[in-house]
């Protein structure tokens, strides 16, 4: 029986590794997004009871491709050593609840949308972006209350300077960071900050481009230098990991090799031994 179940999760492990399946898991995540997005039109609405068969279709497949990878496992407990194995887990698990009953229909929908995710969970790509972006978030911290430093120290003076102006955009430090936030993402920020500034302080430019210069130039390039130094240092030790795995495998068919061989030699000095008695017993 044990040796069934070894020869079933031999099977199961190359059908997990399989990269037809793996794309066809894929195919089906993208096609619960689109399911997911259909439900939002009004059009759709006359094709429900197939839609519903399609989400069920899809729940379905969801547990069939969670309960392999459970069974691939040579340890089930070591499914759940891996931080998006129980992501997947948790989102599939979370798809199970029933989406007609009306108190949990919104929860049951928000949790389906959730099922997206399960993208970055199959491809590794995905996986090393987002990995790089949770770790380079701690650095972007520092760089993000610099940012907020000199946010509150431009608003304290722009309210100060330009409240004659406008009392909407400067009236307080608060407005006065959101009228600064404005400017910084270049949303209409020239003609309704700048320009009304400028006709009663012509030289209140300076104090716009100043705060441009540090916050959309050398701020915004520095989180972006942090998540690509981050991305690099993951993507070594990606390519690392990847040369120990192929080390380890050679160096394990190696030692089976010479195994293999060892049992030969057994094998042909114990034919030679048999040969040599019967070659004895033989003689007058």
């Amino acid at each position: 029986m044990k040796l069934y179940w070894t020869r079933v999760q031999d099977k199961l492990e190359r059908l997990r590794a399989n990269k037809l399946f793996e794309t066809f898991v894929i195919f089906v995540i993208i096609a619960s997004a689109l399911l997911i997005g259909a439900k939002t039109y009004e059009e759709t609405s006359r094709f429900d009871i197939i839609m519903r068969w399609l989400d069920l279709g899809i729940t379905l497949f969801f547990l069939f491709e969670i309960f392999i990878r459970l069974a691939a496992e040579k340890r089930t407990l070591d499914f759940f050593k891996k931080g998006w194995n129980i992501f997947d887990f948790v989102i599939v698990t979370a798809s199970l609840i029933p989406i007609n009953d009306s108190e949990m229909v919104l929860i049951a929908r928000l949790l389906r949308i959730f099922r997206v995710l399960r993208l970055v969970s199959m491809i590794p790509e995905l996986r090393m972006l987002l990995g790089a972006l949770l770790k380079s978030i701690p650095r972007m911290g520092y760089v993000a209350l610099l940012m907020f430093i000199i946010f509150y120290i431009y608003a304290a003076i722009g309210s100060f300077l330009f409240e004659s102006v406008d009392e909407k955009l400067w009236g307080n430090i608060s407005v006065a960071m959101l009228t600064l936030f404005q400017v910084a993402t270049f949303e209409s920020w020239a003609t309704a900050v700048l320009y009304p500034t400028m006709e009663q302080y012509p030289y209140s430019w300076i104090f716009f481009l100043t705060f441009i210069f540090l916050n959309a130039f050398i701020f915004l390039n520095m989180m972006i230098g942090i998540v690509l130094d981050v991305m690099q240092k993951e993507n070594t030790a990606a390519q690392l990991e990847s040369g120990e795995g192929e080390a380890a495998e050679i160096h394990w068919m190696r030692e089976h090799i010479e195994s293999m061989a060892e049992q030969l030699n057994r094998i042909e000095t114990q034919l030679n031994t048999a040969e040599t008695a019967s070659n004895k017993g033989k003689q007058p």
